[in-house]
């Protein structure tokens, strides 16, 4: 059932858990409610894409973990985000039972959409950046590029041909053919 919009502030953590499900993704960033919709197709491939590159490699590295929201991570204090993937590190063989314990992801990504972009680039990747993830990765489809934030980066990586990510100095890399991030898309919507 599709409830309609809050128009309360929301301020906290606990406020945000209290909504009703209403099909959107809430989050709190450093404080600021943000609401996005569903996801469009365009998006949902490239996660999908995504997904798949990294599931290969994920075989061979069982000590991670990849995750997509909904997700209730809490990187700094006063904030909730929902990345749309995740990759967690595993210290131990048991797996939190809870978002609040999960810890830091060693890898965040999120697919640009036309009402996310300026929030992803801007204040999630502050975010990111202030709870020191060791890797920020902004997929952009429309320019069919990926830019890879670290935590003290001024500017990103620009990404367009392949990507690598090595979250172990001796453990085996992921290498990404970035136009392959963007296969079979249909046209651009709008």
């Amino acid at each position: 059932m599709f409830m309609p919009a809050i128009d309360i502030p929301i301020t906290t953590i606990e406020e945000l858990l209290a909504l009703p499900e209403d099909g959107q993704r809430h989050e709190l960033l450093d404080g600021e409610h943000a609401v996005t919709p569903s996801p469009a197709v365009r998006h949902q491939l490239v996660l999908a894409n995504i997904q798949a590159r990294l599931f290969e490699w994920l075989r061979k590295n069982k000590s991670f973990l990849m995750m997509t929201s909904p997700a209730d991570l809490r990187p700094i204090p006063n904030t909730l985000v929902q990345p749309d993937i995740f990759v967690l590190q595993l210290n131990t063989p048991d797996i939190a039972s809870d978002w609040a314990e999960v810890g830091l992801p060693v890898l965040v990504i999120e697919i640009l959409s036309p009402g996310t972009a300026s929030r992803d680039r801007g204040k999630k990747r502050s975010i990111y950046q202030k709870a020191r993830i060791p890797e920020y990765w902004i997929v952009d489809i429309d320019s069919r590029l990926v830019e890879r934030w670290k935590p003290d980066d001024k500017r990103p990586e620009i990404m367009s041909d392949k990507l690598t990510w090595r979250p172990v100095t001796d453990g085996e890399e992921l290498s990404v053919d970035v136009s392959g991030l963007f296969e079979r898309l249909p046209a651009q919507e709008g």
